[in-house]
This record gives C-alpha cells, structure tokens and sequence, in this order.
C-alpha cells in the first residue's frame, strides 16, 4: 500500500479509528481493566487536539472504565492525527534509505522536530523482533560480516582513529533473513555470541571475509556447530569466488551507511539498537505487499513508550 493508497483509505480518523479496533479487538471491543464485553460508544462532539473523537465506556457498574482504540499503544497519548501517523509509516516503510524526522516533520507539517522525532522512535520500536527466528536451518548458507559506526578520531593513525567508532555485526541467509545488531567490540568471543544466537546449529555454510575473529569464533562453538567455514580476502580485492561471497550481507550494509550518512548525518549509540531494527525489519519485509498493514497491526499490539523512557540513560 503507498502513500496515495494510504490517504484514500484512511482519509477521517473514523477509519483510521475502525482499523486499530478491528486489529485489537476481533471478535468485538473488550474493557481493558475487567474484561467486560458490553461498553458503549462515546462520540465527542467538540474535539480538541488532546482528545480522541471516539472513546468506549465499560458498562459493568464496578468499573466504568474509560478508553479509546489507542489506549496503551504506540498511539497512545499522542496529539497527532492518526491520518498523519498513518502517513509516516507509510512512508517509512518503503524509504529504503529511511528518512530523517525533520524531513517528515517537513512532508507531514509536524510542529516541532522533537514531535516527529518521538514519532519515528515508537514506530522503529515497532519493527524490532524480539522473537526473530534462528538463521541458516537445514543446509542453509549464511553470510557474516562486521562494519563500523560512528566518527572517527582526527590526527590518529587507522587503530586508534577507530576508538570512537561501533561495531555492528550482521548476518544474511541466502534468500532468507537479515540480522543486524551492535556489539560491544570484534573480539571472537563477541563473534561467537552473535554467532550463537542468530543460526541455527543445522546451517551448512557460514561465509565471512578473513577478519582474524571468526575462526576462533566458529572453533569455540564446535560441536554445537559444525560448519563449513569459507572466506573471501579482501585485502587481496577477492569478492566473489564461486558462490562464496559476502556481497548480500555488504549490500545490506550499504544501505544502512547511505542511511546514516545521507538521512540521518549522526546518529546517537544510545538508539542505535532502534536504527537498526528499523534497517533489518525493512529488509526482511521488502517483498511483502501487505508490509504497511503489517506494521500498523503490530504498533497496534505494542506497548506505549513514553518520551521519558525514551530520553531515560
């Protein structure tokens, strides 16, 4: 669904209402605090920017709960249209590069950069996959390859240049998913970690360029994984022999640099988790028609984050 498709269905906050409800409740609206099947209907007739123009009253005479199809979401709590919030995922879920929050504070006439700011970090936090699944499987080729974020250190020679900088590592199945994650540092036991909880003990094939780290990486993981493990020497300007590369993996990387350097210029390590499960999630929902839908079901379905937890150390 694109942008056009997106303001022609969900053109009233009525629609945009009817949907979150459908996507919570199913089988017909319930009290969020007793579980109360009978509510009523409350249209507000002078709605203001602080107030939804839609809400559910609990008739069971102990509770009389009040709340709206956006209470405890992502939605929640916000003054924003929900037209305007739909737009946003819309756009950000098919912006291979991302988009910076002051140019969608521009495109959506936002009022300030924090609001669309707090904005694309509860939608980020609705992309992470906190169950993602294991990579490789039952004969499956994985791909591994580590880069670098961050500036670098004026005056300072190639190692000590790169203190200021992040590892992050990622990991690609052939023809599968993308795993992207910050780690703490490239020593092999780091690579083993990462190793460790993103494939699957039945993958056949991890290929990797000839970072010093990952033999001993694999080795200390034996007999858990066996593994055939082959590299590809860049140093000697090596990228494809055969089938064995490391170009899906760097590809993904590509579009996460041209994300950081053309979008976004700096990013905050503190939110670089988010960044990151924004790039992964796009990637692994590249080929789903249904994405934008998809995605709205699941900010739906996640707990609100507060700005205070947001900015929190």
């Amino acid at each position: 669904m694109n942008l056009i498709d997106v303001t022609k269905t969900f053109a009233t906050e009525e629609q945009c209402l009817a949907f979150l409800e459908h996507q919570r409740w199913p089988n017909g609206v319930r009290c969020m605090v007793c579980g109360n099947d009978k509510i009523s209907r409350v249209t507000r007739k002078s709605q203001t920017k602080n107030k939804r123009g839609q809400i559910y009253q609990c008739l069971e005479p102990t509770c009389k709960h009040q709340f709206s199809a956006t209470t405890g979401t992502l939605f929640g709590d916000s003054h924003i249209p929900l037209q305007k919030w739909f737009m946003a995922l819309a756009i950000l879920v098919d912006a291979k590069k991302s988009i910076s929050a002051n140019q969608l504070k521009q495109h959506l006439g936002l009022g300030s950069y924090r609001t669309a700011w707090y904005m694309v970090h509860r939608i980020r936090k609705a992309m992470a996959d906190s169950d993602s699944g294991l990579l490789g499987g039952i004969g499956g080729t994985v791909e591994i390859d580590e880069t670098y974020v961050g500036g670098r250190i004026r005056g300072k020679g190639n190692r000590a240049g790169m203190a200021n900088k992040k590892v992050v590592m990622g990991a690609v199945q052939r023809g599968g998913e993308l795993r992207l994650r910050h780690v703490a540092d490239d020593t092999a036991a780091t690579f083993r970690d990462f190793i460790g909880e993103n494939l699957s003990p039945e993958t056949k094939r991890v290929m990797t360029d000839q970072h010093k780290s990952y033999p001993p990486a694999l080795k200390a993981l034996k007999p858990r994984f066996m593994v055939t493990h082959e590299t590809v020497n860049h140093i000697a300007h090596e990228y494809v022999r055969g089938d064995v590369t490391t170009n899906s993996i760097e590809s993904a990387f590509s579009l996460l640099k041209r994300g950081m350097i053309g979008s976004f210029h700096k990013v905050s390590i503190k939110h670089l988790h988010r960044y990151l499960s924004e790039f992964e999630y796009r990637f692994n929902a590249r080929k789903q028609p249904d994405r934008f839908t998809k995605t709205l079901a699941r900010m739906a379905h996640t707990k609100t984050m507060p700005y205070c937890e947001l900015i929190a150390e």
